[in-house]
């Protein structure tokens, strides 16, 4: 069976790795382009949507939504020629709550879809969950009634382990996750976070909104001793839960909100991006059971994290874009940096390591190409119109970029 070449969210392993050539040289994807150079076709994306491209067997999909948030889309394209094959509407909403100040990072598609073989589920947070065949773009099955007031709009994509679709809704009246049947799309099981909230008494209009209890990141699966666990980091906590049944493993409790990047892992540790107000990134063993916040966190790091960018791990090094044009390389053993330097740009979009290179996309619609390692080497810099809040996906030797208004496949 055909396996996607980039079937979520950071690709792959979840963690914004493309894959190697067969044989582990490299696949030779592009160094250099522009609108003029090294584009083989690009295509106007109709309404918004920052969600991820997924890729599989000669078709790429992603979503959009009108920007008042009223109608839902599903969108495939031939993955040749750019050609737009299915453009369905999902859902309807009669009354979205609007995004308010979040429209700028934020909008009513944001969550990337996830594809395999014959199927591809699309998520629009609370205002519904479908699977599509692929071959017809005929819906499946759909879930519209998993309720979630996400305030300033759905950010968390969806997340594919074993027959389930995991969701994540970390809203400001309900926080929970919920695994959906592939197949059928019914519930298989639901687990609410356990963090005790302690909020209520907070001054300011954020904290009577509830915006201390919400968060954007998607998950993780990862294995431990064996055994799969789903790293999750919401309000106020980091989690671990069996992704089988969703039982809870363990917790990290932090004192943050609106936690968008993903977590990372390698397989010892986790590493959490913990929000947007007190930002830091921090290292967790991932051996314990029950509250482990005074036992399992290994160390902190507070300064130059990027908010909305997901880290990437290559090597033993871990590098984070922040908002303010850094780039921060940090040991994953230590948390000790390496370097931190400035590459311009403010970064939503989560990078890529592939073909031997880390590839930063920033909202401007600039591309800074680096030498990963213990010293700092721009290899590249790229520019495309529109600038890049959706993370890229990465088939062979081809980019699929999207910007704020177009799709281009690079190669």
């Amino acid at each position: 069976m055909a396996r996607a070449d980039w079937p979520e969210f950071r690709g792959p392993t979840g963690d914004g790795h493309a894959a190697l050539a067969p044989g582990g040289g490299p696949v030779g994807l592009p160094l250099h382009w522009s609108e003029t150079s090294n584009v083989v076709w690009k295509t106007a994306i109709p309404h918004r949507g920052w969600s991820t491209p997924v890729v599989l067997g000669g078709q790429v999909w992603l979503t959009t939504a009108t920007e008042e948030g009223h109608d839902f889309y599903a969108i495939g394209l031939d993955a040749a020629k750019g050609a737009i094959q299915f453009n369905e509407r999902v859902f309807h909403s009669d009354n979205p709550e609007p995004l308010g100040n979040g429209a700028s990072m934020n909008c009513y598609a944001t969550p990337s879809p996830v594809i395999e073989p014959g199927r591809v589920y699309v998520h629009f947070g609370s205002f519904g969950t479908a699977a599509l065949d692929t071959a017809t773009g005929k819906v499946l099955w759909r879930r519209d009634d998993l309720p979630c007031r996400h305030y300033r709009g759905p950010s968390s994509s969806l997340v594919r382990f074993e027959n389930l679709v995991i969701l994540t809704m970390d809203g400001v009246d309900r926080q929970y996750h919920v695994a959906l049947d592939k197949q059928t799309g019914a519930t298989a099981w639901k687990t609410d976070r356990s963090v005790a909230w302690n909020d209520e008494n907070v001054p300011g209009q954020m904290a009577r909104d509830g915006d201390l209890r919400k968060a954007h990141s998607t998950p993780l699966i990862v294995t431990v001793g064996g055994k799969p666990q789903m790293l999750s980091v919401g309000a106020k906590a980091a989690y671990a839960y069996d992704p089988r049944t969703g039982r809870e493993l363990w917790r990290v409790q932090h004192p943050d909100w609106s936690a968008a990047p993903r977590p990372l892992s390698d397989g010892r540790r986790g590493f959490f991006v913990s929000g947007l107000a007190r930002t830091e990134l921090f290292a967790v063993n991932l051996d314990g059971q029950g509250d482990v916040t005074d036992t399992a966190v290994v160390w902190r790091l507070r300064t130059h994290i990027g908010k909305y960018a997901s880290p990437l791990l290559v090597d033993g090094l871990i590098y984070t874009a922040a908002e303010e044009s850094f780039v921060t390389c940090l040991e994953a053993a230590t948390g000790e940096v390496v370097w931190r330097e400035r590459i311009g740009g403010k970064h939503a979009a989560s990078p890529v390591y592939a073909d031997g290179r880390l590839y930063f996309f920033d909202q401007q619609g600039k591309t800074t190409v680096l030498k990963p390692g213990r010293t700092f080497e721009v290899l590249a810099t790229n520019t495309l119109d529109g600038g890049f809040m959706a993370s890229p996906a990465v088939s062979g030797r081809a980019f699929f970029l999207r910007t704020k208004t177009h799709l281009y496949r690079v190669e």
